[in-house]
């Protein structure tokens, strides 16, 4: 199964089975070794007793005759089980040929095979009774056993002992058992690993699962479907990205379905009033006057300058507005739009001033388009400020930039203010704080949302500051240029 749990399962099951066999092995190829080793070692202490034992027969009789009878004994103290201990406590207590306790045949245990030569190298004993008479080799006599009394040498023992390839039964019982019980715990290990495997891969894949399924729903344009929060720290940071991203669609599906209605709204108003006159003129019911056709005309110039509107907002917002960027003073800029706006505050009755800037500041932007966002300001100020009142326009460095490299344009009125709530919305596309302006006093509802749109798009920000009943104060920043020194 193409499944995360299956995978992860099967993968901490062959982890767990690859260290256990190569623990299994490791462990039994070094108690083998060290098994081995202790039998030799035991081998070397016997057969250091039976030098010594040789040496005091030699010393008994004064030659090698009947020597014979020690090696055989030694045999049989070898051929007892736990020969060390025998040796320790004497001789067997009877013959160990008869039948074993538990009835199965007995296994005739090693036996060493001796060469003794005299100091001489000739080879007076041998078990074998094929070299009886002759010469021990130099090679043999590099590698026997030397027997020495009081320091002169006496004779040579060669022993080849089958407990160097061959244990005894007891201890290849001990060697069997030991890689069973391996076997075992191998067995136990890898049941416990599917199990615990199977556990830990369904608790990593359960919260992957839902994220999966609250994708699906999503999918399905169930806008407010949520990933859980749970499982590991990356688990949950994915989540909470997901949950971030849907909660950003539904947004944008929100804002697309509002701007929808909103865009509907706004050209019906003006589609249903030419399609009224032009009705009542087919009926007869107004003449066909130049100022009916005038009436006509003006909503057709609110339509255009809506589409306009609306265009301009698309590009920005999509990134793909031409602009042309390039420095500029800031003080003549500010003192063209201010002039533009002279006869307009004039006629409203309220007071136009432009704080004169310390020094020169160069900006980086579109001439045309940062002038349509300050008139745009400026417009709204006129709009909102009552007879009497002022209006200054503005411009300093930007101290809450962040890298102090913006001038903030602002432009402060004396109006009504904005109330707390709408605050937040004065950027929004169609939005009017007082809902009884219509769209020939308080225009289509778009200037501040392109306004925002463009500053961003050439690199600075835009903000307001306001309070019911005194006045407000819309800013926008532009990069300043770098002069070379």
């Amino acid at each position: 199964m193409n499944r995360l749990w299956v995978r992860l399962t099967i993968a901490l099951v062959l982890v767990t089975l690859i260290s256990v066999i190569i623990v299994a092995v490791l462990a039994n190829v070094t108690a083998t070794t060290q098994f081995r080793q202790f039998v030799s070692r035991q081998d070397a202490i016997n057969q250091a007793r039976l030098t010594e034992a040789l040496a005091e027969y030699y010393q008994t009789n004064g030659s090698w005759d009947g020597v014979t009878t020690v090696l055989a004994t030694e045999n049989r103290i070898l051929a007892t089980p736990n020969a060390s201990m025998s040796k320790q406590n004497g001789p067997p207590a009877g013959p160990s040929n008869g039948p074993p306790p538990n009835g199965r045949p007995r296994r005739e245990p090693p036996r060493n095979n001796y060469v003794l030569a005299d100091a001489t190298g000739k080879i007076i004993v041998d078990d074998e009774r094929h070299r009886l008479g002759g010469m021990i080799s130099g090679d043999e006599r590099a590698i026997a056993l030397p027997i020495s009394l009081d320091g002169v040498l006496i004779g040579h023992l060669l022993v080849a002992s089958p407990t160097q390839a061959l244990l005894l039964e007891a201890q290849q019982g001990f060697l069997s058992q030991l890689r069973l019980n391996l076997v075992f715990a191998a067995l136990i290990a890898s049941v416990l690993a599917v199990i615990i495997g199977a556990l830990i891969s369904r608790a990593i894949a359960s919260p992957l699962a839902s994220l999966a399924q609250a994708a699906r729903a999503f999918s399905a344009r169930q806008w407010n479907q949520r990933a859980n929060l749970k499982g590991t720290q990356e688990i949950v940071e994915v989540s909470q990205a997901f949950n971030n991203m849907a909660e950003s669609l539904q947004q944008a599906e929100i804002n697309r379905r509002n701007m929808t209605a909103d865009i509907a709204h706004e050209l019906r108003t003006p589609l249903s009033v030419i399609q009224g006159n032009l009705r009542a003129m087919l009926d007869n019911v107004y003449p066909m006057e130049r100022s009916e056709i005038a009436t006509l005309y003006d909503e057709t110039r609110l339509l255009s300058r809506l589409v306009d509107d609306l265009r301009v907002l698309a590009l920005a917002e999509a990134g793909q507005i031409e602009l042309k960027p390039q420095p500029m003073d800031a003080g003549p800029f500010l003192r063209a739009v201010a002039e533009q706006f002279a006869t307009a505050a004039d006629a409203h009755e309220v007071q136009l001033h432009m704080v004169p800037m310390t020094e020169p500041a160069m900006v980086v932007a579109d001439g045309d388009r940062a002038g349509q966002v300050l008139r745009n300001l400026i417009n709204n100020a006129l709009r909102h400020t009552p007879a009497g009142g002022r209006i200054t326009l503005s411009a300093q460095p930007d101290g809450a930039s962040t890298n102090a490299a913006h001038l903030r344009i602002s432009v402060r009125d004396t109006g009504e203010g904005i109330a707390l709530e709408d605050l937040p919305h004065v950027f929004d596309r169609f939005y009017r704080g007082d809902k009884s302006r219509t769209r020939s006093s308080g225009g289509t509802g778009l200037g501040l949302a392109i306004a925002k749109s463009l500053i961003e798009a050439m690199g600075g920000r835009i903000g307001v500051e306001s309070q019911a009943g005194q006045g407000s104060e819309f800013w926008f920043t532009l990069p300043l240029a770098r002069v070379a020194k």
